[in-house]
């Protein structure tokens, strides 16, 4: 089980080093896009758009390598007191009853718009945007994909857990 989850995270490992420089080309593009307005008077759509594309994509696309690296927000109450056996009985719980549900739905609910728009290859927001909105909204499926992979990935580090040929959590 451990090899296999190994292997699920290699999927957010390669996507997380990828993905992690859009927040350098964001930053970048933000702050030429400030400059361009502010100081020389001149504004692009497709610039503000880019921003929004990578902000989009940073988020979207990260939210699996945010889940391997256990750096999501939770509600810690009871969770930070309990054994590792504890810890992987909640998480059990919250991958099976949450995220993978979750996941599914909104995978399911969102791929007909995804699938209209890559069907009439949707174009810009906005005039004179980025001709590529289907692109935009493809990011929705990735997100489900990613997250389901590795809350799988989790599933399994925890189920070996409690069987007791997982490493301590």
């Amino acid at each position: 089980m451990l090899q296999m989850a190994d292997r699920l995270d290699r999927v957010n490992l390669a996507v997380g080093a990828v993905v992690r420089w859009l927040a350098l080309a964001l930053v970048l593009t933000q702050f030429g896009t400030v400059v361009l307005r502010y100081v020389y008077g001149v504004s692009f759509i497709f610039l503000t758009e880019t921003v929004l594309y990578m902000h989009a994509a940073l988020f979207m696309l990260a939210a699996g390598f945010t889940l391997l690296v256990d750096g999501h927000v939770r509600v810690d109450i009871f969770y930070g007191k309990l054994d590792p056996r504890g810890k992987a009985r909640i998480d059990v719980f919250g991958v099976l009853g949450f995220l993978l549900p979750s996941m599914l739905m909104i995978a399911w609910f969102s791929w007909p718009s995804v699938h209209n728009s890559w069907k009439i290859m949707e174009g810009a927001i906005s005039v004179g945007g980025i001709p590529a909105s289907f692109l935009l909204k493809s990011l929705i499926p990735a997100f489900c994909v990613l997250l389901i992979i590795q809350g799988l990935a989790c599933l399994l580090r925890d189920l070996a857990r409690l069987s007791g040929d997982g490493t301590p959590a």
